[in-house]
């Protein structure tokens, strides 16, 4: 599985710390885009910083399915992924993830000071 992240934002990095830190088996490969290129991803990277990306069996996923997919791969989290699987769910999910889209440039200041 691959992650691709913002890591020029605050919420993101540290997101991912404790992601890594749950990974403990090594399951996903972290990028940050902010620092390369985004790989070898199929997606530009102007996408690959305006949403959450991550690659799961070679489907491609953004947004709340692809934090889901990364759930999975965390036995501690993959409870939670597992749900993220029933449609109703995930647009529950998908929905919050949408509002705090919106809400990131306010929190991304806020997490800087």
């Amino acid at each position: 599985m691959t992650v691709w992240y913002d890591g020029g934002c605050p919420l993101c990095r540290r997101e991912i710390v404790a992601m890594r830190r749950l990974d403990r088996r090594g399951r996903i490969a972290f990028i940050d885009v902010d620092r390369n290129d985004g790989g070898t991803c199929p997606i530009n990277r102007a996408a690959l910083l305006a949403r959450f990306h991550a690659r799961e069996d070679d489907v491609m996923l953004s947004g709340a399915a692809a934090f889901a997919a990364m759930w999975r791969a965390i036995p501690l989290l993959r409870p939670l992924g597992l749900l993220a699987r029933h449609r109703p769910v995930l647009a529950l999910l998908e929905q919050g993830y949408r509002l705090f889209l919106r809400a990131r440039p306010t929190l991304q200041r806020w997490a800087r000071h």
